[in-house]
């Protein structure tokens, strides 16, 4: 289990590495993990037909995907891995407040006073950062999208294996950005469209985006998923979930260990004292994901495994 969070965690690594726009990054990954996940279907024979009904909700749920991923890199594009780790952790607070909303259900009042702690959070971190604004709103905009499609999902999580599921969002998502493609370039002529690509042999092979997107379609999702589901037969609700909420730690010290991003939010004043508007932000935003989760490990929400409403897509 820690070794699929820790590579769904290489997610915002690989996405930095990655010289891509974020809707052309986002289309390359899809395209690929589509690619991939037919292919296991196909040899392993778990094809599952789906009804027309439950078809529109996955399409939508892959829209929703495809849009939290362009938001999610173009944070990291805007900002840096660590901000995005950060606002994207506000999901877990997003989600049981968009669930009533669309369940049609009654809102908790903890639930909000959680919400609002994270939502400090955010401000605190905007308030000492604000040369990265545009990147901190794309990250609690990619937040707020993982929450939606978290709820749509959980509604037919039951009903069909996981990568069936996995396939028809990832190739819906990627008609969805294959369509809104043209305005991107439209709106921006200098964007690329092929990947970056060098020499495999030669000193600058870590340039090559080529093989920065294989990995993070098969190794950051296929294989993760799999790891996953695999230790999710073997792990109790508390473990799972705890686990999972480790990514954005595990992200954030991975952006310091090949980024060395906490020199880019450490200096302050000259000085090479910490920010301490990001760390009390982050503190604050970890802390309501922290209790959230202690919420949900409640005997009445035992039964709904936060890695399989995830899927593996992050």
């Amino acid at each position: 289990m820690h070794l699929a969070v820790l590579l769904w965690g290489f997610t915002g690594v690989l996405g930095r590495a990655i010289s891509l726009d974020a809707p052309v990054l986002v289309w390359y990954r899809m395209l690929f993990t589509a690619l991939f996940m037919a292919i296991i279907l196909y040899y392993r024979k778990q094809w599952v037909p789906i009804p027309k009904k439950d078809i529109r909700l996955l399409a939508l749920v892959g829209v929703l995907m495809g849009l939290h991923w362009v938001a999610f890199y173009g944070s990291i594009k805007l900002a840096n891995i660590s901000i995005a780790l950060v606002c994207l952790s506000t999901a877990s607070i997003f989600t049981p407040l968009v669930d009533p909303i669309i369940n049609k259900g009654k809102h908790d009042l903890k639930e909000m006073l959680l919400g609002s702690l994270a939502i400090v959070g955010v401000y605190l971190i905007y308030r000492f950062q604000q040369f990265y604004g545009w990147g901190i709103l794309a990250g609690i905009i990619a937040a707020l999208l993982s929450s939606i499609f978290t709820v749509l999902n959980k509604q037919i999580a039951d009903k069909y294996p996981a990568r069936t599921m996995v396939f028809y969002e990832m190739t819906t998502g990627w008609i969805f950005i294959t369509l809104l493609l043209p305005l991107v370039f439209y709106y921006n002529p200098l964007t690329t469209f092929l990947p970056r690509s060098t020499n495999i042999l030669s000193n600058l092979w870590y340039h090559n985006d080529w093989i920065w997107i294989i990995i993070l379609s098969l190794c950051c999702t296929v294989w993760a998923q799999s790891l996953a589901l695999n230790a999710l037969k073997r792990l109790t609700s508390f473990t799972a979930t705890l686990s999972v909420n480790l990514e954005p730690i595990y992200g954030i010290l991975l952006a310091f260990l090949f980024y060395n991003e906490n020199k880019e939010i450490i200096f302050l004043k000259g000085t090479t004292q910490l920010n301490s508007g990001f760390l009390g932000g982050m503190s604050l935003i970890l802390l309501s994901v922290f209790l959230q989760m202690l919420r949900l490990l409640t005997p009445q929400f035992a039964k709904f495994g936060l890695v399989k409403e995830k899927g593996g897509i992050d």
